[in-house]
């Protein structure tokens, strides 16, 4: 499978050599590494080159490398049911940036890609709904960003009084505290029973 797949990937080195950086072989899948602006004549040749023929949209997500320049990776996953492999198309982009919709070429990546904005922030130019899709339209900030925080900004509740929804900033329930895992064979704090007073002499 191996050989099959790195055959694959320097096959697409060689015809687009302006648009791919490198390929790689991961749990046998292709993985490629192209220049963002490249991202649709890549995607165009990967679903109609009949070498190819990665017709069937798996998945759209981002990654976060907060300490990187270009802070995020652009991921697609496409399968070519015609020649049963799977492909990892990548780009980098850094914050403010944006890269070219694939909706007009696959149609069913439109909600994978406002879940992208909504989640990470990327934007996709020319996408024809680009909204947020898992948050509230008053919602600030993207969660999957490593830099949000994880109890988030604002919490979301029904108030009985008022009859609607309230926004309310954060507020824990508890304190946070120091818990003491370890058990009393593990040398923790000392756990008197009921009974052991008997045993004591």
């Amino acid at each position: 499978m191996d050989d099959t797949l790195n055959r694959l990937g320097q096959s697409l080195l060689t015809a687009l050599p302006a648009d791919v950086s490198r390929f790689y072989v991961e749990y046998d899948e292709v993985n490629l590494v192209i220049h963002a602006p490249s991202m649709l004549k890549v995607l165009t040749f990967l679903r109609d080159d009949p070498s190819c023929l990665f017709v069937c949209p798996i998945d759209v997500t981002g990654v976060d490398y907060p300490s990187r320049e270009k802070r995020f990776d652009v991921v697609y996953h496409l399968l070519s049911p015609h020649h049963n492999v799977r492909i990892r198309v990548k780009a980098a982009l850094g914050e403010g940036e944006s890269i070219d919709s694939a909706v007009a070429l696959y149609p069913g990546l439109l909600w994978f890609e406002r879940e992208a904005y909504d989640m990470f922030g990327i934007h996709f130019a020319g996408h024809p709904d680009l909204r947020r899709l898992l948050t509230d339209y008053g919602f600030t900030g993207h969660p999957l960003r490593k830099d949000f925080p994880m109890t988030g900004f604002v919490e979301v509740r029904y108030d009985d009084d008022k009859k609607k929804v309230v926004y309310e900033p954060v507020a824990l329930s508890q304190d946070y505290r120091n818990f003491d895992f370890l058990s009393p064979w593990e040398g923790g704090t000392p756990l008197q029973l009921p009974g052991d007073e008997k045993a004591g002499g």
